[in-house]
């Protein structure tokens, strides 16, 4: 393997990708593997209040084959071309090259990186596995803040999303541990992985 991956799972919200910028290393964005919004394969509510919308937290709205490719495309070849997914427009808007130059792991992040994970390591891809969570209140507040400011959906979704999400955290953090990712918060996994922001070397 010329490199290998440590996947961040955990609730939308709880800071997956501020650590993965903290860590400094490639970051495959693993959300960018959602299907287009008019993908009729898409999984929809059947009921409460948003029964009919589309449900974009349930792992058929994501292309998990696509994503493992790209992890092991990295991993054996350093280089892979990823999709750049705009969460406001429900669909791909191109792609870009990710190199993982001189570094030896790179990290994959995402609300499903945990599906990823037994693929991972049956191909001899994965290096580690968290399950990223902080209190369900403060996730939740830090989701909202995030989507509204960035658009993501009218405001009235994001309220009845995040509190549907708010109560099904303890139940995201069970499933991810039971495919092999370790619940931990933040700053348990910087201390773990801050090692990682010093200078690549040659042989990795």
């Amino acid at each position: 393997m010329r490199a290998r991956v440590i996947v961040l799972a955990g609730p939308s919200g709880a800071g997956k990708s501020h650590l993965a910028e903290r860590l400094g290393v490639p970051v495959l964005r693993l959300d960018d593997y959602y299907k287009d919004g008019d993908d009729p394969t898409l999984p929809v509510i059947t009921d409460g209040a948003n029964a009919g919308l589309v449900d974009w937290d349930h792992p058929d709205s994501w292309l998990h084959d696509d994503a493992v490719a790209a992890l092991e495309t990295l991993c054996r070849e350093g280089r892979a071309e990823v999709p750049i997914y705009e969460i406001a427009r429900d669909g791909r808007c191109g792609s870009r090259p990710l190199e993982l130059g001189a570094h030896a792991v790179f990290v994959a992040e995402g609300i499903f990186a945990q599906e990823v994970v037994p693929a991972c390591a049956r191909l001899g891809l994965l290096s580690a596995a968290y399950c990223v969570r902080q209190h369900p209140v403060v996730t939740a507040w830090r989701r909202l803040t995030r989507d509204l400011r960035e658009r993501r959906k009218p405001p009235l979704v994001l309220v009845r999303r995040g509190w549907a999400l708010l109560r099904d955290q303890a139940r995201v953090v069970e499933h991810a541990v039971a495919l092999g990712c370790r619940a931990v918060t933040p700053e348990e996994a910087w201390r773990e992985l801050r090692h990682l922001r010093q200078p690549a070397t040659a042989d990795g």
